[in-house]
């Protein structure tokens, strides 16, 4: 046990570290290289409707006056466009422009074939026991860590 413990930690510490430096390099070498790797969470959190700047900041877990100075740069980069919610008008709605809506799906599909490259040389077993080993994982940094779920992850498989 405290032998997989060791590699399961070596492993998660480097696959996070890898995917932060992949990710910034492909930024770095797009079409989008104004942006940072946080203002592309950003970006991913904010997604293709419009949110509230309490839902965003809830989700990527800062406060609402450190999301500001991020939305702030984003609206000069002209990435995020803010306006007031039809519903109730003391509310900020904050969704991506055109630009940031192609920087979104840009930054999508590099997710995408990163993990399809990863997953199609998987068998299925393989596969179903990743999906199941990450699901638990996921679940426990939640309830451990009072984690909110992602919009984007749906937990029930197909």
């Amino acid at each position: 046990m405290k032998g997989s413990i060791k590699i399961v930690n070596e492993l998660l510490v480097e696959l996070f570290n890898d995917i932060l430096t992949i990710e910034k390099t492909a930024l770095q070498n797009s079409r989008f290289s104004d942006l940072s790797i946080t203002e592309m969470h950003v970006l991913e959190a904010i997604g293709e409707t419009p949110r509230t700047m309490t839902d965003v900041a809830g989700q990527v877990g800062i406060t609402v006056g450190t999301l500001t100075t991020s939305i702030n740069r984003l609206v000069k980069k002209e990435y995020v466009v803010r306006k007031r919610s039809e519903d109730d008008r003391r509310f900020v709605e904050i969704e991506l422009s055109h630009k940031g809506k192609l920087a979104y799906k840009v930054h999508e599909s590099f997710h995408q074939t990163m993990v399809k490259a990863m997953v199609d040389k998987l068998s299925d077993e393989d596969n179903e026991v990743l999906i199941n080993s990450l699901t638990r994982l996921n679940q426990f940094f939640k309830d451990q860590y009072h984690l909110i779920q992602s919009k984007n992850v749906d937990l029930k498989r197909p």
